[in-house]
């Protein structure tokens, strides 16, 4: 077998994966992330104005924020990567 490509052989690209967000659905959509963090924790500030409850809510939602807008996508590059 010859492993060169031949001129009547056009060479086989790796096939490409979906970028992330096209597999997920509309309600994991990074659109509806922020919005439910917003609120979520402008909701209870504005019912309930206290900072003790909705401090921690922010800091929640922040870190959740974190986890799958940043973190999550970042892996699923990596590993896309890494598998061409």
């Amino acid at each position: 077998m010859n492993s060169t490509p031949s001129a009547d052989q056009p060479e086989l690209k790796p096939q490409e994966q979906p970028k992330f967000w096209s597999l997920k659905p509309w309600w994991c959509q990074p659109w509806s992330i922020v919005s439910t963090g917003v609120l979520l924790v402008g909701g209870s500030w504005t019912v309930l104005h206290h900072l003790w409850i909705s401090l921690p809510l922010a800091l929640g939602v922040l870190a959740w924020w974190l986890l799958f807008l940043v973190l999550v996508p970042a892996a699923y590059r990596s590993a896309a990567e890494a598998n061409q």
